[in-house]
């Protein structure tokens, strides 16, 4: 299993930036995916996920409302559009993956210990 983040970068806040992550190895469709970050010294946190059944999305909180995440199946591809940045998402973002989670709830879904990652890609938000 790869999964390779990507579009991460310096962004003024208010702005916006698309991360995409391209992913190989797996059954696509099968699999739960999404996102985490890790900013210092903080703790790692559930960004977002989709449901491989019938493409449930899920949001952590202190992002919903203005990060957007979607798949392309036939590309194999994830993204997370994120708008309306702040200071306070900066923090290195993870694409994730996982064959067995079935996402039944926010807490659920981005609490559960996904079992790929990839490499990561950094987002800084600042003026």
């Amino acid at each position: 299993v790869q999964l390779q983040a990507s579009g991460g970068g310096l962004v003024r806040p208010g702005g916006s930036l698309r991360l995409s992550c391209a992913t190989s190895g797996f059954t696509f469709e099968d699999y739960t995916v999404g996102w985490f970050r890790q900013a210092p010294g903080k703790e790692r946190e559930g960004v977002s996920c989709i449901s491989p059944i019938d493409g449930t999305t899920y949001y952590g909180r202190s992002v919903k409302g203005r990060f957007t995440i979607s798949k392309d199946n036939a590309k194999k591809m994830v993204y997370l559009q994120m708008n309306s940045l702040k200071p306070e998402d900066t923090a290195v973002y993870y694409c994730v993956a996982d064959p067995d989670l079935v996402p039944l709830s926010t807490q659920q879904a981005l609490g559960a210990p996904f079992t790929y990652w990839g490499q990561g890609t950094q987002v800084t938000v600042s003026s």
